[in-house]
């Protein structure tokens, strides 16, 4: 047994609240109450701790196969678990891509070894040729939990009203990276820095915006579940607003990184801060945070994505790739830019990176109560970080390396086991 002694407990979709007791028999949170009084194998003190669900992480890349001098899975899992993450959800832009059973089953093979619930997404087109569409009934017998593209779109409008109405057949969703290719330039770079700074067009607003909306009326037209993944525009907020209202079955995910800085981090940061979407306008950041305050956007998911050094430190930054490791600064992004600047109470901050995440797939998960899964996250919400280089993961391509933030992961345990204690 294990007992966790005198912390805020907090669970965001009950809404309790309380100092407390959690006492942990195998697998599964046995009793939570006042003064606990129960020989156990393990007791710590979270005096002065927050104890929370282990975070769920909808939106991540581990790059196994195929990528694996960037990460793999069992490198992936350790920076979950460094940050908190106790059940993550892969993307499947691998090499060769998840668009088969086979491959399915090897990536699932290699998940079911490590310290962390791991699921992965299959693609909705076959190898990604954005025409064809995978076998997502097979695929989701197979263990798949959804579907998606992730790192390019899916072009065709009639592709796309297909998978939706396919998706909703097998009782589920589809994830979409929305931008119109033709509408861009240079991915990676807010296209008011690109032309003001770079000389060159960048990503454009409305390659996101239009897309989001074109996909948002077809799932209102065919009553079928489509999850947005990283918006990143004002616009794009609107849009998921005014489908919603509409009665579109339509959910939303924002990066920590688009609720915490700008463009301009470009200029600090170099290729660091190169990521797709890419930062944006104050305006946009601004109007990020208020989807989150609304539940317009009601999911944070890092897209951790990680690359190797020499990949970010070639000299021409257009030629660096888009994307950041984020697993290991996520709790404290949110703490810092969310929760400490009273964007969002604590518990609302929570709810967006546990039970909500959890419910959108369904997931045993994000949740603590008594006969619930013993995930548990304890951390220091007002403890000062300094984010240096040093991650869990292979990779430590991140922008806020330096930075001072709110939030230290005190202890991570999953499935009743502490896989992870600062």
């Amino acid at each position: 047994m294990l007992l966790i002694k005198n912390g805020r407990v907090l669970d965001p979709k009950s809404g309790f609240d309380q100092i407390a007791d959690v006492l942990v028999d195998g697998k599964r949170i046995v009793r939570i109450g006042q003064n606990l009084d129960q020989d156990a194998e393990q007791v710590l003190d979270a005096t002065g701790l927050v104890v929370a669900p282990g975070l769920v992480d909808i939106h991540v890349h581990f790059r196994e196969p195929g990528q694996t001098h960037k990460e793999d899975i069992h490198t992936g899992a350790l920076a979950a678990a460094a940050g908190g993450v106790t059940t993550v959800v892969m993307m499947a832009n691998t090499n060769p891509t998840i668009s088969d059973v086979p491959t399915l089953k090897e990536v699932l093979a290699s998940a079911a070894k490590e310290d962390i619930h791991i699921y992965t997404n299959a693609t909705v087109t076959k190898n990604f040729d954005g025409q064809n569409l995978t076998d997502f009934k097979a695929l989701l017998e197979a263990g798949a939990v959804s579907l998606s593209d992730d790192g390019i779109p899916l072009q065709s409008s009639k592709l796309v009203k297909e998978a939706l109405e396919l998706a909703k057949e097998n009782n589920t969703f589809i994830a979409l990276h929305e931008e119109d290719p033709e509408l861009n330039g240079i991915l990676g770079f807010n296209e008011d820095i690109a032309r003001d700074k770079f000389g060159f067009c960048g990503a454009t607003g409305v390659a996101e915006y239009s897309m989001v909306a074109r996909d948002a009326m077809i799932a209102h037209a065919t009553q079928a579940h489509l999850h947005i993944q990283h918006l990143s525009k004002a616009e794009s907020v609107k849009v998921v607003e005014f489908a919603q209202q509409l009665g579109a079955p339509v959910t939303a995910e924002a990066a920590p990184q688009h609720f915490s800085k700008t463009e301009d981090l470009l200029l600090v940061k170099g290729a660091m801060a190169k990521m797709n979407p890419p930062l944006r306008t104050e305006k946009d950041r601004l109007a990020v945070i208020e989807g989150l305050k609304s539940g317009v956007i009601s999911i944070i998911a890092t897209d951790h994505a990680p690359h190797h050094a020499d990949e970010k430190a070639v000299a021409d930054i257009t030629k660096a790739p888009s994307g950041m490791t984020g697993l290991e600064t996520s709790l404290s992004l949110g703490l810092t830019n969310l929760v400490e600047t009273r964007e969002l109470t604590l518990l609302d901050f929570l709810a967006k990176m546990t039970s909500n995440p959890a419910d959108l797939y369904g997931f045993d998960a994000g949740y603590l109560a008594e006969n619930g899964p013993a995930d548990i996250l304890i951390f220091a919400d007002k403890e000062d970080r300094l984010v240096s280089d040093q991650f869990a993961s292979k990779a430590s391509n991140s922008p806020f390396i330096g930075e001072k933030l709110k939030g230290v992961v005190k202890y991570t345990i999953c499935d009743g086991r502490i896989i992870y204690q600062a």
